[in-house]
Formats: C-alpha cells, structure tokens, sequence
C-alpha cells in the first residue's frame, strides 16, 4: 500500500536516521538524483507551484513524484528544523545498496577521502567526481556520504556513480596515487586509468598508512605561503589534470 499524508510526514522526518532512506533537499538534489535513476519515494513541499515552475524551467525533463503533498509553514519549518534550503522541497528515496567494494570494483579512478569532516566538502567532492567522470567516491571514516548534508552537498549526484563508506583503509590490487605536499610535481608521473587516489583531511593531511601505502605521490603546485586548497578543489585539479 502507498504511503499517504501521514505516512509521508514520518517518513520524511524518520529519513535522516533511516540507513535504508536517504533526504534530497531542494530542487537540484531531486533532479540530479531522478536522473540517475534514484526511487522516490514521495516529496513534500510548502509551494507546489513554485517548485514545479522550477523544474519546468531548469530541468523539463524531471516530474515530482508521485505522492507530492503541500503543506503548510508550520509542518514545513518543523521538517527541515527551521533550515532555509536552496528551494522549498524535500524528497524521500530508497538508499542504493553500495559497499566499499563495489566501489573499488568500479570501472575509473576512485577518490579515496580519508577522515573528511566537513559533510559539505565530501558532498563538493562528489560534485565534482561526477562532472569528471570518476569511477566512484569511497569516504574512510565516520562521515556518511549519503547524509542529507552530504547529498545537499552533492546536489544529488552519489546516485551518479557508486559512494559508500569504509571504517579503514581499502586493501586493493589497484594503484595507489597519494595527493600530498611532497610529492612530485603534477602532471610528471603519469597514473593508471583505475588508480586510487587518495585525499587526506582537510587540516591534517593523509595519514601514516595512506602514505606507506601509495605507489606514487603528487603535490599540486601552490604560490608561496598559499598552504591549501579546499578538499573539492584539489579534487578537481587531480581529476582533470589527468582526464
């Protein structure tokens, strides 16, 4: 039997601590996931019209769901805990059943995040490994890439590709390209077609066992007294320099 009114206000507010569901929150997080193939399971909304002028615009080629109801300020602000989100929807969809294998497995170079803590740079960092065209995204630590903040992050696109999480350090037969400070320059080694490349935290950089572990290590060039990039960008850079 399909959810009904009730039904889908629970759901929506029981999503976030389901692991078998997963909250798209706004527009772009609902297209994105729809196009690639995600299973909706109904949407809520404060302004039907609104939304659904969006969509026609932006992207014609994606209908809401099904069971799409509109509510009023008050059940919407106690949805979204008073959050103000890129566009007045929230959407509720089937969590795909992806392992850190199947990551590994996948065809491309994954990205291997190790102990990220900003849930908005791993959803960055997804973005960005769709749009090049990664094989996957495995995230090692305790950070969930399939957390609202993570998809908002994405704008939907962990359905693009494979994304799943691993307590430790992945054993794999695959080359391991480490992206560190000291090592050689970018676009001096050439690196395989599935490696694994490897990003340490934001603050700390990659851990001991990342650095034992890598084939080749690669720094990307910075100006002088520049020590950073934020974790998207750097991904970025690695992905395309070697597209």
């Amino acid at each position: 039997m399909a959810p009904g009114y009730d039904d889908l206000i629970a759901l929506v507010g029981a999503a976030a601590s389901d692991p078998r569901m997963v909250l798209l929150e706004g527009a772009h997080a609902v297209k994105h996931a729809t196009r690639f193939g995600a299973q909706l399971v109904g949407a809520v909304t404060p302004d039907r019209a609104k939304i659904e002028a969006l969509l026609a615009d932006l992207a014609p080629d994606v209908q809401l769901p099904e069971l799409t109801i509109e509510v009023g300020r008050d059940v919407w602000l106690q949805l979204t805990a008073k959050r103000r989100l890129p566009s007045p929807i929230v959407a509720v969809a089937h969590r795909p059943d992806v392992s850190a294998d199947d990551v590994l497995a996948a065809t491309g170079r994954v990205v291997l995040l190790e102990q990220p803590r900003n849930p908005g740079n791993v959803g960055a960092v997804i973005r960005v490994a769709a749009a090049a065209g990664a094989g996957g995204v495995l995230v090692c630590g305790h950070t969930d890439p399939w957390s609202a903040m993570c998809i908002r992050g994405g704008a939907g696109l962990q359905y693009a590709l494979p994304v799943a999480r691993s307590d430790g350090f992945p054993r794999t037969s695959r080359q391991i390209v480490a992206i560190d400070p000291a090592g050689r320059e970018l676009g001096s080694e050439a690196i395989e077609d599935d490696a694994v490349v490897v990003f340490g935290t934001e603050r700390g950089g990659l851990s001991a066992q990342a650095q034992q572990r890598a084939d080749l290590t690669i720094r990307i060039p910075m100006r002088s007294n520049v020590s950073s990039l934020n974790l998207a960008t750097a991904v970025a850079v690695i992905l395309y320099a070697y597209r």
